[in-house]
């Protein structure tokens, strides 16, 4: 630690803090504290994880096991972020998770946690990156499908040449500066509340509205039974676990709040508001959404037959595949209202999967500046003028559309890269939360503090991490095929192999954990470069 910086942390400015670190300030500090909310706000979206999984999620169990699953998984993963707000208000950095758990390590094992944690969170932040913009290609393809009725654009060829088309896009907005991101978040949050209330108001009262499922239906065992056998799984205690993904996987990305804290005025107060409070928002919306969406689902009794958009559903299986949720807009709004719900649902999705990349961006700027990513010289560049890391920006955006090439050929992919995205970032986020029990010596509370209500929050939120990533590796569809085959323990396994090997044979003799960047004449030097154009 650079010296004669030794003042309570509640005393120091944030750009003292980040010396205190080791670091230099060399990105714009320009984000408040509904910013920093935003971003992790913007990345959960519930427009995007609820929806876009909402096929998965009628196959495993349907709105029964979607709406309580929501209200069990949202409360479990509060206490995660509770526990991990404690530790971002204590080191506001950049680095976040890997840097955390680098400093609350016992002995000299700092490096060794250090490393792991930061490729789990990067395997984590790509993946979800992923997922998001993939679902957004899905829905751009449902679209285009009911406006132009004669050509199915949701067949994952169409899916994934569209979601590289939005990654494209998302990856330029990234590289114009940390003021426009902030602005699409902001406007975010606002398109996302409106959005859902629109939608819920829309469905219940729309002028096409048919006759609306039971309370029954939706949280009891009538709509279970509609939908519990559609994966092929004829044990429904399987299937209820396998369908918490829609929740689980909607509640990621809000470590993004602490990615962005370097950026962010007042860092050590605004980071962890901004994680706690984009969990508990989109806890409450997300339940009005689930309810909203469910109880459009049409009925069918009696081989009762429903035509949407020019296609016939004739039973709950039928209609459970494709976009469901787009195809109960139709069915309850009309045609013309319906598309504009989807548009609604797009734009969010777009907003999401900027912010996505942003976050993942400056976990990548971080963990290269360390040293710890092949070619880390490149990626750690921050533009001169932007005072963004564009480099890393497209790093995220091109390592997305990697892992969503496989759904060229494998029906069952994007559960697969939500599972991905899923066990990436919990691992990571169980990890420091973890140290900070098992060492609490190493940790001295920022001005945001858990109190003795720490230790209860973070037991809860390390068992049920642990048991989520061994839920997730398991089949999802049955019978197992090349085609539903989850790819998940082997995108998690070859992560591991490589983190592991790379530091078994060279980073364990030079990989020490974050690095500091020099004296405090030298971060003035780094900050002074900074300002001179490029």
């Amino acid at each position: 630690m650079p010296e004669g910086l030794d003042r309570p942390l509640e005393m120091v400015s944030d750009t003292e803090r980040l010396h205190q670190m080791g670091y230099a300030q060399e990105l714009t500090r320009g984000l408040s504290r509904f910013s920093n909310f935003a971003i992790s706000f913007t990345i959960i979206s519930i427009l995007s994880g609820c929806l876009t999984l909402y096929s998965y999620g009628l196959q495993h169990g349907g709105p029964p096991v979607m709406i309580w699953g929501w209200v069990l998984v949202g409360g479990l993963v509060l206490f995660a972020g509770l526990s991990m707000a404690e530790i971002c208000s204590s080191f506001p950095t950049a680095g976040g998770l890997y840097y955390w758990a680098a400093k609350l390590a016992p002995g000299k094992s700092g490096p060794i946690w250090s490393w792991f944690t930061g490729w789990f969170n990067l395997l984590g932040q790509v993946a979800v990156t992923a997922g998001i913009t993939f679902g957004c290609g899905y829905s751009v393809g449902a679209f285009i499908t009911l406006v132009g009725g004669n050509a199915d654009w949701t067949d994952n060829h169409h899916v994934v040449i569209l979601t590289g088309i939005l990654l494209l896009s998302q990856g330029l907005i990234n590289t114009f500066g940390v003021n426009v991101v902030s602005l699409f978040n902001r406007v975010s949050v606002w398109w996302h509340l409106l959005g859902v209330a629109v939608i819920a108001v829309v469905l219940y009262v729309a002028p096409h509205s048919h006759s609306h499922q039971s309370a029954g239906f939706l949280f009891g065992s009538s709509g279970y039974h509609a939908f519990g056998g559609l994966s092929g799984f004829a044990t429904p205690v399987y299937v209820l676990l396998l369908g918490l993904l829609v929740a689980q996987y909607t509640f990621t990305g809000y470590d993004a709040s602490a990615h962005v804290t370097e950026e962010t005025h007042n860092a050590a107060i605004a980071g962890p508001k901004g994680i706690v409070t984009s969990i508990w928002v989109s806890w409450i919306a997300g339940f009005v959404l689930l309810v909203g969406v469910s109880i459009g689902i049409p009925h069918f009794v009696h081989g009762f037959s429903v035509t949407i958009a020019g296609t016939k559903y004739s039973n709950y299986g039928a209609f459970s595949g494709g976009v469901p949720w787009a195809n109960i807009f139709v069915y309850q709004a009309g045609r013309t209202l319906g598309e504009v719900l989807v548009l609604i649902v797009i734009g969010a999705q777009y907003f999401c999967g900027i912010a996505s990349i942003t976050a993942n961006s400056r976990m990548i700027y971080a963990f290269s500046r360390d040293g710890a990513v092949p070619g880390s010289s490149f990626w750690h560049h921050v533009s001169k003028r932007r005072h963004v890391p564009v480099h890393s920006a497209w790093f995220g955006a091109v390592g997305a559309f990697i892992l969503t090439l496989p759904a060229w050929w494998n029906s069952a992919a994007y559960g697969a890269v939500t599972s991905i995205a899923v066990i990436g970032l919990y691992v990571a986020y169980l990890i420091p939360v973890f140290l900070r029990r098992v060492n609490p010596s190493a940790f001295t509370p920022g001005p945001w503090r858990l109190g003795k209500w720490g230790p209860v929050f973070g037991w809860i939120a390390i068992v049920w991490v642990i048991a989520i990533c061994v839920l997730f590796c398991l089949p999802t569809y049955s019978p197992i095929t090349a085609s539903s085959f989850n790819y998940t323990p082997v995108a998690v396994l070859v992560v591991i192999g490589f983190a592991g090997t790379w530091y078994g044979l060279s980073a364990r003799r030079w990989f020490t954990g974050p690095k500091i960047q020099g004296t405090l004449q030298e971060l003035a030097a780094i900050e002074h470069d900074l300002t001179l154009e490029g």
